[in-house]
């Protein structure tokens, strides 16, 4: 732990530095990769040197209480020492929670992609619900909550809608919600009362930067059609909407929310740069899953995470066994419990995933 955070403090002095040089700074791509690393060192950085300033601190009034010879003046360093060494567990308190790993798109803006799966029009239906779910919810948190595209069903349902997030830790807040979403109850088009159970995907992908991901402009095949759905008589009557392929991965992304095509383009480029960073993501993470024959669940999608049980009011989190009677509420928009179980479950991961490593 010790090498570690010396390194971490050399590496932020470093950057530091090479950020002041000319060359650094007329290269853009390369100084927005620098200020983004030495930002997540920095809180570490400085703590550690608070801490190593510290340690001298208490060096040395130690020597000081050994010299004296006076008993009250040793009573007097010996409630500085009392004083120095709360701060200094303080300090390594603050250290052990600043090197719990981070993921540094924590707080980026995010794509929600919902999409029905089995269950047929229940399951259309059933993602229009976690559709105004997830928007009052957002509503709640303060976030703001869009549709990008969308294919709806006859029922009013959907067969998969896109939307986008933005705010403080949209993709922390969201990133749990990633998975098989399971639905039981008695679907409107069931004439007998029984319960049915049906499925939707939800897939949340980080907003990223043009330097996190290279795309070719010949790599593109760019259309543009007439929107359709709701909208008015302007988006039925220009070609606005636009899908974007990616021709190496076959990747493709549409937008149609805005009446500029213009505007839809740049929603569609977004919605492509993350897809495609996940796909490498997804890739590293399939990797290091493969070398690692003991791993518990494949953290795969297509897992069932969640289920929402409505005859019993009953929602169910499979990952870490959380229960909850208040699915009517939940489905207001008040999913925060759920959302701070998550990420007090991953935070807890980390942290014993750390300690394993050794502490302070």
């Amino acid at each position: 732990m010790f090498d570690r955070l010396a390194n971490i403090a050399m590496r932020f002095v470093e950057l530091g530095e090479a950020l002041a040089t000319n060359e650094i700074a007329a290269d853009p791509v390369k100084s927005i990769k620098l200020l983004r690393e030495r930002a997540a060192l920095q809180g570490v950085a400085e703590a550690y040197l608070r801490w190593q300033a510290l340690l001298d601190q208490i060096a040395q009034t130690e020597q000081m209480a050994s010299a004296e010879a006076d008993a009250d003046m040793r009573d007097l360093i010996g409630a500085e020492l009392d004083d120095l060494s709360e701060t200094r567990d303080s300090i390594e308190a603050e250290l052990k929670e600043l090197m719990i790993p981070k993921d540094p798109r924590d707080n980026n803006n995010c794509v929600v992609e919902i999409r029905a799966g089995t269950g047929g029009d229940e399951a259309g239906l059933f993602a229009g619900d976690l559709l105004k779910l997830y928007g009052r919810f957002c509503e709640k948190k303060g976030l703001q909550f869009e549709m990008l595209t969308n294919n709806e069903t006859e029922l009013g349902g959907f067969k998969e809608v896109v939307c986008f997030v933005q705010g403080p830790r949209a993709f922390a807040t969201f990133k749990h919600e990633s998975g098989t979403h399971r639905v039981q109850r008695i679907p409107t088009t069931e004439a007998q009362g029984r319960i049915h159970t049906s499925a939707c995907t939800v897939a949340v992908l980080p907003e990223v930067e043009e330097v996190d991901v290279e795309i070719r402009d010949g790599d593109l095949r760019i259309d543009t059609y007439r929107a359709s759905g709701s909208g008015g008589q302007h988006v039925n009557r220009t070609d606005s909407a636009v899908r974007i392929t990616h021709l190496p991965t076959l990747t493709v992304v549409q937008c149609q929310d805005e009446r500029s095509q213009h505007k839809n383009k740049a929603r569609a480029m977004m919605q492509l740069r993350a897809k495609l960073f996940d796909q490498q993501q997804q890739a590293q993470h399939a990797q290091m899953a493969a070398a690692r024959k003991d791993q518990v669940g494949s953290g795969d999608r297509s897992e069932r995470i969640r289920t929402y049980n409505f005859p019993q009011n009953r929602l169910t989190d499979h990952r870490i066994n959380l229960t909850l009677y208040n699915l009517d509420q939940i489905m207001q928009g008040d999913l925060e419990p759920v959302v701070t179980a998550l990420l007090s479950h991953e935070r807890a991961q980390l942290l014993a995933a750390e300690s394993d490593h050794g502490g302070l």
